[in-house]
């Protein structure tokens, strides 16, 4: 059984990283056209790497929680039947365990030099203008994908959705394009359709099942299902 998951800020805001944006239109206290796009960056790259540097080290200071292990105990379980698609760009699920991975929205432990298109690993402060490891070049940015631009692997997520015979989305509010079609491009091909949130979403398409409450306990629950209608399966022969 092929299945797809798509997380969104939800499933990490219980080990303490903060959701995408307040009520009052804030990201994290900052005017998102001045942290997250590609003109705020132009404008002042300094309040752009300054604020960067900060969610590196708070993202460095946390932990995963059950929802990010439960989702690598299914990938130990299934392997390669699972991808998850991120929107995060935290790592906790690669510390949780989880292997089969896109962050379609980039990575705060990665740069991305704007002169050679290099994307090293980056565990340290971008605010000094370190040199790019692959071209010397003092060019380097967040490798973060800011309103405006396109995100990571769009085919390769498109196509594990149209395969998949269950799609979950997990803390996300399923409202922003292109993570907001998934749910109704898996569900037109046929596939079971699940939300674990907070929240009920505004989803265009209703999902087949829909359950409120927090991830570190819806996750793991409906893991706990999938294993066990696996196992009954094989136990059957079916």
């Amino acid at each position: 059984m092929r299945i797809v998951v798509l997380t969104g800020a939800g499933i990490s805001a219980e080990s303490g990283v903060p959701t995408f944006r307040d009520a009052d239109g804030l990201w994290e206290g900052h005017l998102v056209e001045d942290v997250a796009t590609p003109e705020g960056f132009e404008r002042d790259p300094d309040l752009v790497h300054a604020f960067y540097d900060a969610r590196r080290r708070a993202a460095a200071s946390v932990q995963p929680n059950a929802a990010h292990r439960a989702l690598a105990r299914l990938e130990g379980a299934v392997g390669e039947d699972l991808l998850v698609v991120t929107q995060n760009v935290d790592d906790l699920h690669e510390r949780a365990g989880t292997g089969n991975l896109v962050h379609m929205h980039g990575e705060l432990r990665r740069a991305l030099c704007t002169s050679c298109g290099a994307r090293p690993v980056w565990e340290d402060d971008l605010a000094t203008r370190p040199p790019c490891p692959a071209c010397g070049e003092r060019m380097l940015r967040p490798d973060v994908v800011w309103f405006g631009e396109m995100p990571y692997e769009l085919d390769r997520i498109e196509q594990a959705v149209a395969a998949c015979e269950v799609f979950v989305s997990i803390g996300t509010s399923g409202a922003v394009y292109p993570a907001a079609g998934y749910v109704a491009l898996a569900s037109a091909l046929g596939a079971h359709t699940v939300e674990l949130n907070l929240e009920p979403s505004d989803a265009v398409v209703p999902f087949d099942d829909a359950r409120s409450g927090r991830a570190s306990e819806l996750v793991p629950a409906w893991v706990d299902e999938i294993l066990e209608a696996r196992e009954r399966r094989r136990v059957s022969g079916c």
